[in-house]
């Protein structure tokens, strides 16, 4: 996920987030067009649809809910 993050947005490594937890909009490393590019992103590689109810950032807002989230879609738990 944080490969795809930083090749996607052009972050290097002092620009990303060290933090898992880190809102990753908050720390400008994506925004709502980001968000668009995420969710087909996650389609693509993933296999999960994300609807407009889950394209949130309770589960898009850091690297570690990105993860859970696709997780729990893959059903493989949190």
């Amino acid at each position: 996920m944080r490969a795809f993050l930083a090749r996607t947005f052009l972050l290097s490594d002092a620009e990303f987030p060290h933090d898992d937890d880190t809102s990753l909009m908050a720390a400008n490393v994506i925004d709502s067009t980001g968000v668009l590019e995420l969710i087909l992103f996650l389609e693509q590689a993933f296999g999960v649809t994300v609807t407009d109810a889950e394209a949130t950032p309770k589960n898009l807002d850091s690297v570690r809910r990105i993860v859970d989230f696709v997780l729990r879609r893959c059903g493989a738990g949190g």
